[in-house]
């Protein structure tokens, strides 16, 4: 039985040596039937794609680097800026406590964490990070986060009036956006706007009569 299988499995290897052999040489008469031309333009169009692929590699790895390089340290940078919000809950803290106000020792806390504060800002701002401006600015989605509305009849609705927390850039990258509370309309105010509409209204309706 052993013998019968080597003996059957012989010819099926020496198939296979066979076709591969047939395969090799129809490649190689293919090949001969180029012309020369023809063979130099197949090597240009090989050396094209070769080239072309080299290409896009080279940009995608100088890409990844320049982002490295740039936002390497984006995780860092939004982690630092929770140690301005501490500062800032600090001076709100100090400021409303009831034993230090108005004395000679808050003041010169505050102006310790002002200055601590200040240079942090500067630092960031030295790697690209800024503040995002919100005051008196139109309510941005891409920049702001409404918290809370605010009757304010003498800003437009939708402007930012308060600024609850902080936002950053880094260069074009949003780091966290601010969180805001932006002005609305009175319902006095509404009710002024709608009884001087009804007003024009009738007035016109008379004068047309």
């Amino acid at each position: 039985m052993g013998m019968e299988k080597e003996e059957n499995q012989k010819p099926n290897s020496e198939e296979n040596n066979e076709i591969k052999e047939n395969n090799d040489l129809d490649k190689t008469s293919e090949n001969k039937d180029l012309k020369p031309k023809d063979k130099v333009k197949e090597l240009e169009d090989k050396l094209a794609r070769a080239y072309a692929e080299i290409e896009n590699q080279r940009r995608r790895f100088e890409k990844e680097k320049d982002e490295a390089f740039d936002y390497g340290g984006f995780s860092l940078a939004r982690e630092t800026l929770n140690l301005i919000d501490n500062l800032e809950r600090s001076k709100f803290a100090l400021e409303n406590d009831e034993k230090l106000k108005n004395s000679e020792t808050l003041k010169k806390t505050v102006e310790h964490l002002n200055i601590i504060q200040e240079d942090m800002i500067s630092i960031l701002k030295k790697n690209n990070i800024e503040a995002i401006k919100s005051i008196d600015q139109k309510l941005d989605p891409n920049l702001h986060q409404a918290m809370m509305e605010v009757e304010d009849d003498n800003k437009e609705s939708g402007t930012v009036v308060q600024e609850i927390q902080k936002g950053f850039m880094m260069k074009d990258r949003l780091l966290r956006p601010s969180l805001v509370a932006v002005s609305k309309k009175s319902n006095k105010k509404d009710e002024n706007l709608k009884q001087n509409q009804k007003s024009e209204e009738n007035q016109s309706k008379s004068n047309e009569n």
